[in-house]
């Protein structure tokens, strides 16, 4: 919601001081569709060319996940750390053992089934049962782990950028299209001198519109929104980040009260849960 409202703002706020400027919305809307043309099909294309795959598809599905709110929400994070809770209270009490039904089958688990937000999400759900896992192991200690769960978050955040950096370099890109856009408005006003005034004044206008286009979907539209994306993405690290405290604190001995307030600390301010709202929300989920 709140993206459409900042690109009605912008939007709004450019057009419509031109109009109030006196200026002639006509010539922009006539020259919009030919204009948009060259400088989003080229963009495209170089945007195409410019990234794998992979990058391509994960943009894809990035785009639409940056227009919706965050996921990572209060709430979800007070779900996350009572399950580490009661999964390490389950281990601390009846020993490391008996967490493996649970790490081996978390979907037949019923400590997972008791959070389907956090069960839902495929990849924090491997996260946290490979690095349990490994802690039945008992093949591995907590500064090994560490360096694992440190190289995998690095590349899941690497990973995670893609997208906003894809974004970043085709709104570094648009202006360019804008001018080429413009240059080509030029070439076909030179090859019509003799015209009246009138006529290659518009033909000017006309040209001029597709360097106008150019910025504005490059700082009005994408860049914001790469922007946005990159700042989801860190969200997704964070959330990834606080797992890895709370289990690593729980492999130094402290107890799972403590452990989970290791991870309660490395929270954004913003979404983090206060120590009594996890006490009582932990209370809660096992009454």
């Amino acid at each position: 919601m709140f993206v459409i409202i900042g690109y009605l703002i912008a939007l709004g706020c450019v057009f419509g001081g031109f109009i109030i400027h006196g200026g002639n919305i006509a010539v922009v809307l006539a020259a919009l569709p030919i204009e948009m043309l060259v400088i989003g099909g080229g963009a495209l294309g170089a945007f195409v060319v410019n990234n794998q795959p992979k990058v391509l598809k994960a943009t894809g599905k990035a785009i639409p996940a940056a227009l919706k709110g965050s996921k990572y929400t209060k709430a979800r994070y007070l779900a996350l750390m009572a399950l580490l809770y009661d999964i390490l209270q389950k281990a601390r009490k009846d020993g490391l053992m008996a967490i493996e039904k649970d790490v081996e089958s978390p979907a037949e688990s019923p400590i997972f089934s008791t959070y389907p937000e956090i069960a839902g999400d495929h990849h924090v759900v491997e996260f946290i049962t490979d690095y349990l896992r490994m802690m039945v192991s008992g093949n591995l200690n907590a500064y090994e782990i560490e360096a694992l769960m440190d190289s995998e978050i690095d590349t899941h955040h690497h990973e995670a950028l893609a997208p906003s950096q894809a974004m970043a370099r085709l709104a570094g890109g648009l202006p360019a299209f804008g001018i080429v856009a413009a240059v080509l408005g030029v070439i076909n006003t030179m090859s019509s001198v003799g015209q009246s005034p009138a006529i290659m004044g518009a033909m000017i206008g006309s040209a001029l519109v597709g360097t106008f286009l150019g910025i504005l979907l490059a700082y009005a539209i994408v860049e914001p929104l790469g922007g946005l994306m990159e700042q989801k993405a860190e969200e997704t690290s964070k959330e990834l980040m606080s797992i890895k405290a709370t289990l690593l604190a729980s492999m130094q001995g402290y107890n799972p009260a403590t452990a989970v307030e290791f991870g309660r600390k490395v929270l954004f301010s913003t979404e983090r849960p206060t120590f009594t709202e996890l006490e009582e929300h932990i209370k809660g989920s096992r009454t």
